[in-house]
């Protein structure tokens, strides 16, 4: 198994991802000095009886009542407990780790006041595979705290926890994995973003990813259509050199090589419908929204967002709001926007597929004898228009919509965790209207006497799409679109990211 292993300097989102999907993680010792270090700021403070907000104090509308000496360590455990609620589907197991992950990472910033016990209880668990069951709904984006809480609970032996594929207590899973319960000292479990943080990363991921499928896509309807390759020169990038435009230019190209509309005479029109010219254009700017989410996503991930924050200059502990992780949520409510302007394409392009299928039927297209050929694209038409109905739904902003709690004092909130899932749920459906784009274009590509010459990119998702389907032994609609779906979203199928 592979190790990531965590320093003091800034942690890249692929070492996240590969943490996401099951490596093994370390601290170096200067990490753990780190970690010490803040400790030891919070053991002083605590000794010097001052007031800290969570700590000597209660939380919430409660920030300015003192908790009495005794009852300190309880609170902790209290808050946890409080604070662990949340309903609906389980998130996915990588998910959960990168959530973990991003905790411990956060700890490692040494603004957190976390002993290390803390960070060894979080490497312990992502060691053994000791997964928290986290529920889908259960954070309104001011600190994921009732996720974070219910892996808290793991960490101290309450709650549940998904272990080696079965469902069992915290307690169970520690005892079988042979680690000790933690002792909580402080709140730095709980007050972090780390859902919204970890299943950011992976939702970039997936969006940079289909960027380039959509590109191939596009390029395969500009060759099934006659489009005009003009829209992908260099001197186009050149004349606007927004980096996510002058990438989908040169992915457009690739795609393209050594097809037969790049021979002169070959395009039918000076000027393509702006579903095919703008395709540089509006992919572009999703790849570039996509870059802007990963710097948030990076940014928070390697931040020092505690409350309190641990000051080591001065030795204090100070209030504040970096746990609110704004810039995400407005970055992913933006990403959505982009994905439905690319899906909007996508929907447009397949109208010109369609009347295209019927011109070619009306000039002399072949005349089946018999029952005519499988047509999934053309089945799945109208399907496609309702996915696009679904995901214009989802471009909506959230990062405004969630109201005032407790008692007023928590007044404002992010929601980045749904806006984050969101842009993953369109992802989803704009995936599912490209895959049905592939095969429209496909189908009118068969209506000719002899297939042209593709590029090199698009010969391949043609190909790969075409192999996929001839192995099913169910030809449904459904059955078709997945398989679809898969050759889109799969790596051999895209075009050269060099």
């Amino acid at each position: 198994m592979d190790t990531v292993t965590i320093d003091v300097a800034p942690v890249a989102l692929p070492d996240l991802l590969q943490i996401a999907r099951g490596a093994a993680v370390g601290l170096t010792d200067a990490a753990r000095e780190r970690i010490a270090s803040g400790r030891r700021v919070v053991d002083g403070v605590l000794a010097s009886g001052r007031a800290v907000y969570g700590l000597t104090t209660g939380v919430g509308h409660n920030r300015d009542v003192r908790v009495p000496d005794e009852e300190l360590v309880g609170q902790q455990y209290m808050i946890v407990m409080t604070h662990s609620g949340g309903f609906g589907p389980l998130l996915p197991t990588e998910v959960t780790r990168a959530a973990m992950a991003v905790r411990l990472v956060g700890l490692t910033r040494g603004g957190s006041g976390a002993s290390p016990a803390v960070a060894d209880s979080l490497v312990g668990m992502l060691n053994a595979g000791i997964h928290p069951m986290l529920p889908r709904t259960s954070s309104v984006g001011a600190g994921d705290l009732g996720a974070m809480a219910l892996v808290a609970q793991v960490a101290i032996g309450a709650g549940r926890a998904e272990y080696r594929g079965e469902a069992v207590s915290g307690s169970e899973a520690l005892a079988r994995a042979g680690l000790p319960t933690l002792v909580l000292h402080g709140l730095a479990l709980v007050s972090a973003n780390g859902v919204s943080v970890g299943q950011g990363a992976l939702v970039a991921e997936r969006a940079g990813d289909l960027a380039d499928a959509a590109e191939l896509v596009a390029a395969l309807s500009m060759e099934a259509t006659r489009g005009n390759p003009s829209i992908a020169l260099p001197v186009v990038a050149d004349g606007k050199p927004f980096p996510g435009l002058v990438e989908s230019c040169r992915q457009l190209r690739l795609a393209l090589e050594g097809s037969y509309l790049m021979e002169t005479g070959a395009p039918a029109s000076v000027q393509d419908p702006l579903s095919f010219r703008v395709v540089p254009q509006v992919h572009g700017a999703l790849r570039d929204t996509t870059d802007f989410a990963g710097r948030a996503v990076q940014t928070e991930l390697n931040a020092q967002a505690d409350n309190p924050l641990v000051s080591p200059s001065d030795g204090t502990l100070v209030s504040n709001g970096n746990f609110h992780p704004v810039l995400l949520a407005i970055a992913f409510d933006a990403l959505r926007v982009a994905i439905a302007h690319v899906g909007q394409l996508s929907d447009r392009r397949l109208g010109h597929l369609w009347a295209a299928f019927f011109e070619a039927m009306a000039g002399g297209g072949p005349r089946f004898d018999g029952p005519p050929p499988d047509l999934p694209g053309m089945h799945l038409r109208y399907a496609a228009a309702a996915a696009y109905a679904e995901l214009r739904q989802l471009a909506a902003p959230v990062s405004l919509d969630v109201g005032v709690l407790d008692q007023g004092v928590e007044d404002h909130s992010t929601a980045a965790p749904l806006s984050v899932r969101k842009a993953d749920e369109a992802l989803d459906l704009l995936a599912d209207i490209l895959a049905i784009e592939l095969l429209l274009a496909a189908d009118v590509l068969d209506l000719r006497a002899e297939l042209p010459e593709l590029g090199c990119g698009t010969a391949a998702l043609y190909g790969s799409a075409r192999g996929a389907i001839a192995a099913l032994s169910d030809r449904s609609t459904d059955a078709v679109h997945a398989a679809a779906r898969a050759t889109v979203l799969s790596p051999g199928a895209r075009s050269r990211r060099t």
